[in-house]
């Protein structure tokens, strides 16, 4: 398993303008800035909550919305994911977690498979938490599954309050992402599939 399980990623389009440094490895720490603030607030819950270094800069279109810079920072983020984990040797590979926060409990199991596919069933009761429109949460794990080669299955349990389910989400998430992406100490040698390969 290398020593270095970082990465970064740059990732420029008409819409957007993205830089991701991210460290498996790390303590949870976080600098994020994309110019959406409830975005900020979430993305800071997945590194604290999955114990990865996650900085994040994103300058987008947001006169038009915020559509664009959150989809794009999934994408980014799942390039970057993608690439600190390099052939996956000694990871344990699948993660889960059941998660509640006030009103809501959120179920996320995952595999880091290189097989992307995304199951979201969160039914965020409310369009807007504040300026934040909340369909953008799936746009954002759909980017992130299909460029992290994640299979990731979200399911609300309970909740009627829609920050509080997002949030529950993306802690929930982040629980999930931290074992997967933990060195198994019984096979720290090998890759976690028969296959081989992942």
């Amino acid at each position: 398993m290398s020593d270095m399980r970082t990465a970064s990623i740059s990732r420029t389009t008409a819409e957007t303008d993205i830089s991701v440094e991210i460290n498996l490895d790390g303590t949870g720490q976080y600098d994020n800035q994309t110019g959406v603030g409830f975005f900020d607030h979430m993305l800071d819950q997945l590194a604290r909550h999955a114990l990865i270094d996650i900085k994040v800069r994103a300058t987008g279109d947001l006169h038009i919305d915020d559509h664009h810079t959150v989809e794009d920072t999934g994408i980014a983020l799942g390039q970057a994911l993608t690439q600190a984990l390099g052939d996956k040797r000694g990871i344990r590979r699948y993660g889960e977690c059941h998660l509640a926060m006030d009103d809501a409990q959120v179920r996320t199991a995952l595999d880091l498979s290189g097989r992307p596919y995304l199951i979201c069933n969160l039914d965020l009761p409310t369009a807007k938490i504040g300026t934040f429109d909340t369909e953008l949460v799936r746009e954002f794990f759909q980017a992130l599954a299909t460029h992290g080669g994640i299979t990731l299955h979200i399911d609300k349990l309970h909740g009627f309050n829609s920050h509080h389910i997002a949030e529950a989400a993306f802690k929930a998430v982040a629980r999930a992402l931290r074992n997967a992406v933990e060195t198994d100490p019984r096979k720290s040698d090998a890759i976690p599939s028969t296959k081989g390969s992942l």
